[in-house]
């Protein structure tokens, strides 16, 4: 069993009293990361006490506390889940072989660009939403915002431990590197595309917390395979604190979907916007874009550094054990989509090329899940929403640069530009979404396009006073 030193000034338990170097650099990045959180965190509510879940413990029950608490003081922490002294490797060419517990030499650059990259993202998404404070529906959807904010931010401190752990001096620049690359920035960027997409609205953001957010589930999930054990064992916690994320996307939809259905009943119309609400046209629109934006975020169909991951341990698959195979993949197949000038297609290549396609495919069934719960609630109404082709607005693999509608048809260019407003949103469509977007800050009122949660956090009442705005 790991100890955890709750009450150290970086809460941890991977012993950081126990290398002074190693505590001191990480001090030292500290106040850079608090000063990122007051520069570029949510713009409001900066001292006021949220009601938030802080880490404190990896063990199945009783790993976190609730309490009000302000965000530049949450204690945000560095946890690994608990070490498996028998785990052994379950694929590629060191499948059998006892975990790493320190990085290789030969897998040295590799393992950095993967933590790099996850650990870019966590940031981002919290600069992408920072002035969402502002139009919070309730204050039970303000404090799940700072919730998923200040996780994001622990995400990024658990990235930044192993870099500054295993990675020496290139490893710390990095870490320095992440708070001075900006999402949007059009000098400093954040490296994956979807991650510089503004967030301007609480509809965006459910969606990006169920879309883009799961897809940060399935990457943590395919990392937590890692044969690097800290890699493993960071990923493996995240996780636990990940699952509240998608949970705040699938709700949201939800209750935008319900409030929807419930206007669309009083008014006998499907047209709601006169009404202050969503319409299920415009819905779909943003479940396109966002799904579609998610998509690209796991690489082409096809992937050299996918295949050179995967054979060398760095990265399994989505539930690899699980998986009735030889876990080394080179001599079994399958077909991946291919665009020509004559259509839509397949290829077939071997199942360790199409990694990022398998990987895919696990996303999207798991994307439906949340569709076929939604479409219960639009039965009534004899509507339903639908997860768009997989070609459809790609700017990555053999669908960059295609026009693809959302059932599957290769276009021409001006078949695209005269339909392509009728499946992404328009300027109007996203000026009807702002103008709803008005803060509410009275405990147990809600804004008139989303119905009430099912429930509250962590046992309190919905009308509980989540965030103390006075």
């Amino acid at each position: 069993m790991t100890t955890v030193d709750i009450d150290a000034k970086i809460p941890n338990n991977v012993d950081l009293a126990g290398d002074r170097r190693l505590q001191r650099a990480l001090e030292s990045w500290q106040p850079k990361f608090i000063q990122w959180w007051r520069d570029l965190g949510p713009v409001a509510f900066k001292e006021n006490p949220v009601y938030l879940r802080t880490a404190i413990d990896v063990g199945r029950e009783g790993w976190a506390h609730f309490d009000h608490v302000s965000m530049p003081d949450y204690r945000w922490g560095i946890f690994l889940a608990e070490p498996d002294a028998d785990r052994k490797v379950a694929f590629g060419d060191h499948k059998g072989d006892h975990v790493w517990q320190e990085v290789p030499g030969e897998h040295r650059a590799d393992l950095q660009r993967l933590i790099v990259v996850q650990g870019d993202t966590e940031p981002a998404s919290v600069e992408q939403q920072r002035d969402l404070c502002l139009t919070a529906p309730s204050l039970y959807d303000l404090r799940n915002l700072f919730q998923v904010n200040v996780e994001e931010g622990r995400h990024l401190w658990a990235m930044v431990y192993l870099l500054h752990r295993y990675f020496g001096r290139q490893g710390r620049d990095e870490a320095d590197e992440m708070l001075e690359r900006h999402s949007g920035d059009p000098d400093h960027p954040r490296i994956l595309g979807a991650f510089n997409e503004p967030t301007p609205d609480w509809l965006s953001f459910f969606l990006f917390t169920y879309f883009t957010d799961r897809d940060g589930k399935f990457q943590l999930a395919s990392l937590r395979e890692s044969a690097f054990d800290p890699l493993s064992r960071t990923c493996d916690f995240m996780l636990k604190e990940e699952a509240h994320h998608m949970f705040v996307g699938a709700t949201g939809v939800a209750r935008v979907v319900q409030r929807s259905v419930e206007l669309m009943k009083a008014h006998d119309t499907d047209d709601i916007r006169p009404y202050g609400g969503i319409d299920i046209a415009t819905l779909q629109k943003y479940l396109n874009f966002h799904y579609s934006v998610s998509l690209d975020l796991f690489g082409a169909e096809t992937s050299t550094n996918a295949a050179n991951y995967f054979a060398a341990g760095l990265k399994g698959r989505f539930q690899e054990e699980k998986r009735d195979d030889d876990h080394i993949l080179r001599d079994l197949y399958r077909f991946v989509p291919e665009v020509t000038d004559d259509g839509i297609g397949t290829r077939e290549v071997t199942q360790l090329a199409a990694l990022n396609e398998t990987l895919r495919d696990d996303y999207t069934v798991d994307c439906q899940k949340g569709l076929d719960r939604w479409n219960r609630l639009l039965a009534d109404v004899d509507l339903e929403l639908t997860l768009p082709h997989g070609g459809f607005h790609r700017a990555v693999g053999t669908f960059a640069g295609r026009a693809v509608s959302p059932d599957g048809r290769l276009l021409a260019d001006d078949e695209w530009a005269a339909s392509v407003d009728e499946w992404l949103p328009t300027d109007g469509d996203r000026e009807h979404v702002e103008s709803l977007m008005v803060g509410v800050d009275q405990p147990g009122q809600m804004a008139g396009w989303v119905a009430p949660p099912a429930s509250g956090i962590h046992q309190q009442p919905v009308d509980y006073d989540y965030v103390k705005v006075t």
